[in-house]
C-alpha cells in the first residue's frame, strides 16, 4: 500500500466496521430476531395465498436478498483483512494501488479499475 493511502486508511477501515454493523443489524431486523431466513421461507409455504406464484416469488426474494448480504459481508471481511494484512488499496490482480476516488466510493474494492472491468467481461 502506498503511502497516499495511509492518512485515509483509518475512515475506511470506520466506514467498513459501520457498514458492516449495519448490515448484521439488519440480517438481524429481517429474520425477526429468532427466526431464521429458512424458518421465514418455510412460513410462505403454509400462508394462504390467493397467488401461489406470489408466495414463490416472495421466497425467492428472501433467498436473493439472503444471498447478496451475505456477498457484501464477505466483501467487508476481505477488507477488513487486506486493511490487517498491509495490503489493503492495492490491487489483487495486478498489484497496482488502486485509485483513491474508487476506494472512497466503494471502500471493499479489491481491483483496480482496469482488472476490474475485465473480470466483469469473463463474467
Amino acid at each position: 500500500m502506498t503511502s497516499s493511502h495511509t492518512p485515509t486508511l483509518p475512515l475506511h477501515r470506520e466506514r467498513l466496521l459501520q457498514e458492516r454493523a449495519q448490515l448484521l443489524q439488519r440480517i438481524a431486523e429481517q429474520r425477526g430476531g429468532l427466526v431464521s431466513r429458512a424458518d421465514m421461507a418455510a412460513e410462505h409455504d403454509v400462508r394462504s395465498f390467493d397467488d401461489r406464484a406470489q408466495a414463490i416469488s416472495e421466497r425467492n426474494d428472501e433467498f436473493a436478498m439472503n444471498e447478496h448480504e451475505t456477498a457484501e459481508l464477505g466483501d467487508i471481511e476481505a477488507a477488513l483483512a487486506r486493511m490487517d494484512g498491509g495490503t489493503y488499496g492495492q490491487c489483487t490482480d495486478c498489484g497496482m494501488t488502486i485509485a483513491p476516488a474508487r476506494l472512497n466510493a466503494y471502500p471493499t474494492a479489491k481491483r483496480c479499475i482496469d482488472c476490474q472491468t475485465v473480470a466483469e467481461q469473463r463474467r
